[in-house]
């Protein structure tokens, strides 16, 4: 009787079927989750929306931390940066409490911090503060037990705002681009995580290394994930992030995608991230 042939997935990893999670009995405390990439147009802050979204739509409460001053999270999940307090506030102490902040979204379960182009002056602020790297964690830690999992989408640097938002975090995200170049920098981001780990966060933790922008009809994508897979091993999800049109799209329309194009295979692909998230026993 001839073998069943496994069929591989794009890390060449054997395909799993991972199951729903669990339903939570009670909430909190959170796990933080730096969204992290020095490099701009890594797909970010969009895996930042539709993880979030995903997460919620399995029931978990869910806080997105706009920390990045472009506000492109705000906008990508339709809540208002102008005119309502935001993480700038929160971080140089203009408003005390975070709920005041905190701005619901058309998804269920899933809340934002909002960030506008003021959060750019915070580290000019913030330097001469005391225990500065620590501010944004002192903020999170008094809405912990509101939340499973708060995902803080980080400004693509490596300066005070994303030391803060890597002391404040539980573990770190990294998503990666399928394209040229993409390990060059990641080398960088690995070390500052180190040195973070190092000397302000000792129980920071790798999360997992997304890889996003997959187009398999490239031969160039598959040798980039061939490299990341290579590179960094079981830190690679399984799950990878095709490039399709639906995903600004649907940014453009203030939606995660799960809404906007819930049949597009990026939406399932969110889902399963999720899923493996949950099985990883990175959130609850």
């Amino acid at each position: 009787m001839a073998k069943k042939q496994v069929e591989l997935g794009p890390t060449g990893r054997p395909e799993r079927v991972i199951p729903a999670p669990k339903t939570l009995d009670r909430h909190g405390p959170a796990r933080i989750i730096a969204m992290c990439n020095q490099k701009g147009g890594v797909g970010k802050t969009t895996s930042t929306i539709n993880l979030a979204a995903a997460l919620a739509r399995y029931g978990r409460r869910v806080l997105a931390v706009d920390f990045d001053p472009q506000g492109a999270l705000s906008a990508g999940l339709g809540v208002p940066a102008h005119d309502v307090p935001t993480i700038y506030d929160l971080m140089l102490g203009k408003v005390k409490d975070p709920r005041e902040a905190i701005q619901h979204t058309s998804t269920e379960g899933l809340d934002v911090i909002p960030a506008n182009i003021d959060l750019s002056a915070a580290e000019v602020h913030l330097v001469s503060e005391v225990a500065r790297e620590q501010i944004l964690g002192g903020v999170l830690r008094r809405i912990t037990d509101d939340y499973d999992v708060i995902l803080i989408d980080c400004q693509p640097s490596l300066g005070l705002l994303t030391v803060n938002a890597l002391t404040a975090s539980h573990g770190v995200l990294i998503p990666l681009a399928c394209e040229y170049f993409a390990l060059r920098g990641v080398a960088l981001l690995v070390e500052t995580i180190d040195k973070v780990r190092d000397r302000l966060n000792p129980s920071l933790e790798l999360d997992g290394i997304l890889a996003t922008m997959y187009d398999p009809r490239t031969l160039h994508a598959r040798e980039v994930l061939e490299r990341v897979v290579d590179t960094f091993g079981d830190s690679v999800f399984d799950t990878v992030i095709g490039r399709t049109v639906k995903l600004p799209d649907a940014q453009i329309a203030a939606q995660s995608v799960l809404e906007y194009a819930p049949s597009n295979p990026a939406s399932e692909a969110y889902l399963k991230l999720a899923r493996e998230l949950v099985q990883r026993g990175v959130v609850a």
